[in-house]
């Protein structure tokens, strides 16, 4: 395990001197509270602490899951303005964003890259696109090997969005208008009726229209969903959702790496073209949950999600670049994805004895068809990538589409069963278990170029242990062991070849021990060292050229988090990760073997964020917001290193009425030039400038 770095120890010590002085305060405040005076937070009345019964599915207190979880609330996410998944992650340490090829979420958990760890409403969402957050309640960032409860896939952790849900209480609605300095705006409305005690409809709607400082940027976004919740007796509720998304932006791929940094005095330049750089997903969720109360320590859910999704992106990108000239390469992809997933819990409060149990019983199945094409961008008629003049404004030759030169069909299947059982050892010492099994198969079909068809079968189990000890009520102390897997058919899933299909799947392994307290009703304070190792990595054996597993890599980190009120007018959400991952033994990325002993790519040793709101007066907010990351490495290659930024966020919120507000919020206040993040050690993303986005919101 990692011995705790000076810089950790240090901040673990200020954040417990900080929290002494807010002890105090919060045993005022339950004082007053036991008099019967109400306490009153001023501006948001929900504030940046938050709790999720996803790391268990069983509704547990987060101070009682032996697991790092961070949640970013949707106060949060209001107070930051923020209205997609990427821009939310920035500020949960542990977590990297990779560029995604300028179409979609991808991210780096504790290290292990994923485009396919996303969740919503804990129902698994891996279509290649970029998640909104006009209907989310919250984001949910469950670090560390998760297949006991998500299955296949999220070593390194998983990203579940909580959609928000019906009211039966009032008619309610909310709306709200942003731009910003580089044109960009968005409208969102959010409206809630019931229709009796036993019914109520929720509608979300937005339309963003997108906008940065690269020269070559646009596109727009819709999306809608109406969620309707109907009380079908005293004991069973019936939850039916719909989402339609429909997203069309150009494709921007960075700029490329010179003398192994990224290049400079090109971050408005646009490395493609206008014609060739465009992508476009048009999305279906239909989601159906049935909860049934079978007494008042006994309940059963079913939960039943479809959905489709059309995908095509194309792209010219960077391929690497001279002091003089860049060469250019791209492609085009195109993708029909139909998925359908099922799933059943049980969930049993008993005790045997001195012994009280909370029992989870589960089954999930899951069926995705996926036909995907490819082609390629020629120039005058190949495929070589040519080098262009290297200027502000990139002249690209003349270029068009290959016929499709690669089609694949791939039919996934998945049938799992878990148990877990949290048992109370007394007042003191709890014990979570849990066991889950996973039968997964991939049919495979290649059409193009050369027909092709591959089949594999994996039965797996993923076992989660952790203890747990109490000292007080509002104070826990744990450690855990959990296991995950990931089929090397990748996480989309994709076409198999004569070799991959022979081989096992990837294997994760995550040691993790930490400390969780509720410092007050409203703050808590987290902090966790792990262990990750990956195992069964490809790579090539050099007598056959097939692929072998024998690829190691081990992942070693800190992390601490404070997130709450910390005065009544005060609330903050603080964390810090120091983490350390390397390469233990060859493994492959692409077609490239990675000696031992090269650090995992998108893991900047150190990370600190911080994002804090204070109401100066009910009417009166001010916000202010620093993320730092340190130097890292664009790819495993370890050749283009992304130079250490520290960015300063600042907001201003003014209460005009009780039911109208405005705020202001500006991005990079000291306009740093920095790069936030990579796909390759030629695709870099440019850090917007200073930039102002002014938000109006209404509420009845």
């Amino acid at each position: 395990m990692l011995n705790l770095p000076t810089t950790a120890c240090r901040l673990l010590l200020s954040t417990c001197a900080l929290t002494a002085i807010s002890t105090s305060a919060w045993a005022s405040e339950a004082a007053a509270e036991a008099e019967g005076l109400a306490i009153v937070v001023l501006g948001q009345q929900d504030g940046y602490k938050n709790d999720t019964a996803s790391a268990t599915k069983t509704g547990t207190p987060l101070i009682d899951v032996p697991q790092s979880v961070a949640i970013i609330s949707r106060a949060q996410l209001d107070d930051q303005a923020i209205d997609q998944l990427n821009d939310a992650l920035r500020y949960v340490p542990g977590v990297i964003l990779s560029l995604g090829e300028g179409h979609r979420d991808q991210v780096s958990l504790r290290g292990q890259a994923s485009t396919a760890d996303f969740y919503l409403d804990g129902l698994r969402d891996d279509v290649q696109y970029y998640r909104p957050l006009y209907n989310t309640e919250r984001v949910e960032v469950l670090k560390g090997a998760n297949a006991m409860l998500f299955g296949r896939g999220g070593g390194g952790g998983v990203i579940n969005r909580v959609s928000k849900s019906p009211d039966f209480a009032r008619t309610s609605g909310a709306a709200s208008a942003g731009v910003d300095t580089f044109g960009a705006w968005s409208l969102a409305a959010d409206v809630n009726h019931p229709f009796s005690d036993s019914a109520a409809l929720r509608i979300n709607g937005t339309y963003e229209e997108f906008a940065n400082h690269r020269d070559v940027y646009n596109g727009r976004f819709i999306g809608i969903a109406p969620t309707l919740a109907l009380k079908l007796d005293d004991a069973t509720r019936l939850t039916l959702a719909y989402e339609y998304v429909d997203d069309a932006r150009v494709t921007d791929r960075g700029v490329p790496s010179l003398g192994g940094v990224p290049i400079t005095g090109y971050d408005k330049t646009f490395f493609g073209s206008a014609a060739l750089n465009h992508s476009t997903v048009q999305a279906h969720f239909a989601r159906a949950r049935l909860e049934h109360d079978l007494s008042d320590n006994l309940t059963v859910n079913f939960t039943g999600q479809y959905n489709s999704a059309d995908k095509f992106y194309s792209n010219a990108v960077p391929a690497s670049a001279t002091a003089t000239t860049v060469k250019l390469t791209g492609y085009a992809s195109g993708t029909q994805r139909q998925s359908w997933i099922g799933q059943g819990n049980l969930v049993w409060k008993t005790a045997t004895g001195p012994l009280r149990h909370t029992l989870l019983v589960g089954f999930e199945g899951a069926s995705q068809v996926t036909d995907a094409t490819r082609q390629d961008l020629l120039f005058g008629g190949l495929t070589t990538s040519p080098a262009v003049p290297l200027a502000r404004t990139i002249t690209l030759p003349a270029a068009n589409w290959s016929a499709i030169n690669r089609q694949t069909h791939s039919d996934v299947t998945a049938l799992s069963a878990y148990i877990q059982d949290q048992i109370e050892l007394g007042d003191y010492v709890q014990v979570v278990g849990g066991l889950r099994y996973d039968q997964f198969r991939i049919t495979s079909l290649t059409s193009l170029p050369i027909p092709l068809a591959a089949a594999r079968r994996d039965g797996t189990w993923s076992p989660r242990l952790g203890l747990i000890v109490k000292p007080m009520a509002n104070l826990s102390i744990y450690t855990s062991y959990a296991k995950s897997f990931l089929p090397q058919s990748g996480d989309q899933f994709g076409a198999l070849d004569v070799n991959t299909a022979t081989l096992a799947p990837e294997s994760f392994r995550n040691l993790e021990a930490g400390v969780k307290w509720d410092i007050a009703r409203d703050l808590s304070f987290t902090a966790a060292v792990y262990q990750l190792d990956r195992t069964n990595s490809r790579v090539t054996d050099p007598n056959t050229s097939l692929w072998v597993l024998t690829g190691k890599s081990r992942v070693n980190g800190f992390e601490a988090s404070l997130a709450g009120h910390i005065t009544p007018q005060w609330q903050a959400s603080v964390g810090f990760a120091r983490q350390d991952g390397t390469i233990r033994s060859p493994v492959v990325s692409g077609t490239t073997t990675i000696a031992a002993g090269r650090h995992l790519p998108l893991l900047p040793k150190g990370q600190f964020t911080a994002w804090t709101r204070y109401d100066v007066t009910p009417k009166l907010g001010l916000g202010l917001g620093l993320v730092h990351q340190s130097s890292q490495f664009a790819s495993i290659s370890n050749n283009v290193t992304l130079p250490a930024f520290t960015r300063l966020d600042a907001s201003v919120y003014y209460n005009v009425t009780k039911a109208f507000t405005i705020q202001l919020n500006v991005e990079n206040l000291t306009d740093t030039h920095y790069n936030p993040s990579a796909g390759t050690d030629n695709n870099i993303a440019t850090g917007e400038p200073i930039n102002a986005r002014l938000t109006a919101r209404v509420k009845f």
